[in-house]
This record gives C-alpha cells, sequence and structure tokens, in this order.
C-alpha cells in the first residue's frame, strides 16, 4: 500500500515509520524546506508540496490512500480556513481529478469540534456543536472529508483526534507548576493517533464514518496533576476553579468559551473496530516523560 501524507507533521510522521515499518511505503508532504529534512530524518520518501496549490500537488506520486494531517500551526481562523479547508478542497479535487486516483482519504480532525457537554460523555454518534470560529472551520472541513471526497469517488474517513501528547509534547512543566484549572483531560498518545490511522488503513476500516481517536481514561485535571506530581516526586500544583478563572477580566472570549467547554470522549468505537492502545492511559504514556525528569533532575 502506498500511502501520501500531506501535511507531515508531529503524527504524519510517526505515521510514516510505523507504515514503512510495516511495509508499506509511505510519502511525507510538507511546504518547508525543514519539513523535507524532518520527513527524510524519520527514513521515508518526502516531497516538497503545498497543500493550498494545485500544481506543486503534482510533484506527489500516486497513492492508494491520501492522509490530510496538515495543520495551521496555532494560529486563527483565517489560516486555519486556508489549510483546512481551501487546502483540503484543493487536495480531493486534486487527487479526485487523477487517472489512478486515491480509494481512501483520511482527515485528521479533532474533538474541539463537539463544543460543550458538561463533562458528558460523547462518541460519534454525538451531534457536534463547534463554538469557535476555528472549531466552524473543523468542521466544515470534515463535511469535505465525507461528502466531497465521495462526489470524486473517493472513500472519505474522518479521524477525529482528542488532546494530543508524546515526544516534544508531554508538557510537564505547564501541570508541575500550575495553577491547574478544572475541567477533563482527553488525550491519545502521538504513537496511537498514527497507530489507529495506520490500522483503519491496513484492515480497510470505517469508510464514509466518522472514527473518535482518544485513549481508554478521560481524566479531571486535578487528579491527573496530582499524579504527575507525585511520580515527579513534587509538591501538587495549585488548582483553581472554573470560576475562578473566568473572573479573570483580561481573558479572551475564545478563552471562556474553552475553560467553559467540558466533555469526555468515548474509544468504544476505535476498541469495536480491533484497534489495541499501546497507551490506554496517560499513566503507561507519560512514563518515558516521568523518566526523563527524574533522570534530569536527579
Amino acid at each position: 500500500m502506498r500511502v501520501a501524507i500531506l501535511g507531515c507533521g508531529y503524527v504524519g510522521v510517526e505515521l510514516g515509520r510505523q507504515l514503512t515499518a510495516a511495509g508499506h511505503e509511505a510519502i511525507g508532504v510538507r511546504r518547508s524546506d525543514d519539513g523535507v529534512e524532518t520527513i527524510e530524518a524519520a527514513g521515508f520518501e518526502a516531497v516538497q508540496a503545498d497543500v493550498t496549490d494545485d500544481e506543486s500537488l503534482a510533484a506527489v506520486p500516486d497513492a492508494d490512500a491520501v492522509v490530510f494531517a496538515a495543520s495551521s500551526g496555532g494560529r486563527g481562523a483565517t489560516a486555519a480556513r486556508e489549510v483546512y479547508v481551501d487546502g483540503l478542497r484543493t487536495a480531493i479535487d486534486h487527487f479526485g481529478a487523477r487517472e489512478d486516483a486515491p480509494e481512501r482519504l483520511v482527515y485528521t480532525s479533532s474533538t474541539g469540534v463537539y463544543g460543550d457537554h458538561d463533562g458528558a460523555f460523547v462518541d460519534e454518534s454525538t451531534p457536534i456543536e463547534p463554538t469557535t470560529e476555528k472549531t466552524e472551520v473543523l468542521a466544515e472541513a470534515e463535511r469535505l472529508a465525507r461528502e466531497r471526497a465521495a462526489e470524486r469517488g473517493i472513500d472519505g474517513t474522518v479521524a477525529r483526534f482528542s488532546g494530543l501528547y508524546g515526544p516534544d509534547r508531554y508538557r510537564l512543566e505547564r501541570y508541575l507548576e500550575g495553577p491547574v484549572t478544572e475541567g477533563y483531560l482527553n488525550m491519545v498518545h502521538r504513537e496511537d493517533a498514527a497507530g489507529a490511522v495506520r490500522y483503519l488503513l491496513e484492515d480497510d476500516l470505517a469508510r464514509d464514518e466518522v472514527v473518535l481517536v482518544t485513549d481508554d481514561e478521560p481524566a479531571p485535571k486535578w487528579e491527573f496533576a496530582d499524579w504527575l506530581a507525585e511520580q515527579c516526586d513534587e509538591p501538587a500544583p495549585p488548582k483553581r476553579t472554573k470560576e475562578d478563572r473566568l473572573e479573570d477580566p483580561d481573558l479572551s472570549e475564545a478563552g471562556r468559551r474553552r475553560i467553559r467547554t467540558s466533555k469526555r470522549c468515548s474509544n468504544d468505537r476505535l476498541r469495536e473496530l480491533g484497534y489495541e492502545l499501546a497507551y490506554p492511559t496517560y499513566r503507561e504514556g507519560y512514563r518515558a516523560a516521568i523518566e526523563a525528569y527524574l533522570g534530569a533532575s536527579g
């Protein structure tokens, strides 16, 4: 199987590694020189192209599947629309028009599209209720990934990731130093985010479906922070209620919405499909980071 990974960044590079190790052919696509070098260092083919530029995508070889994992780099809604909507539409139209078009597209989305559910569990059947301009863009991209792809003869899958963590994204200091605002953490280790996409492609699963990719245990932030402090031999961090945090007059409206947003993400469907998590909870996922922290401080 040949897989083109568009926007081959944090998850995409790990996906390329896993596909290559399993005997598949991975092609990582980035627009920057540094991005191309990162892909090559990971041991698989790199192509320099921009997902928003139809002509540059011509440099990408034909593939059995396309994974759209591009990022807007944490910028605002305008940048997000350029990448997730305009870029995804361009990619779908480009690859769908090829003589040897891909059979499948996987678009990597975010559980941010759910909005606030007052701490209740959400799954693939839960209606999405984006509450910010950026999550509205992500919701629109999800529709493109399934509907526009289908119009071009490609089966689209949405892999809806919860909060990504792993190498270079453990953010230990944030939780060890605090203050930590109450709420839930829905997380998935990078290895499992990539592993789930690889699994869906390898086993030909979830065509024209949404699959929520998250670990087994949504974690109360205070509980997680206290556990992490204990494991790192540090004092428990200071904590704040949501009400305390919302009293800050300098807090932006977008920040207020994020604080009010609360949900717990279920991975029952992912489990039903047969995927086995390498890191079922944060306890396994943070072990390497904790050991590195203890080693550095010792």
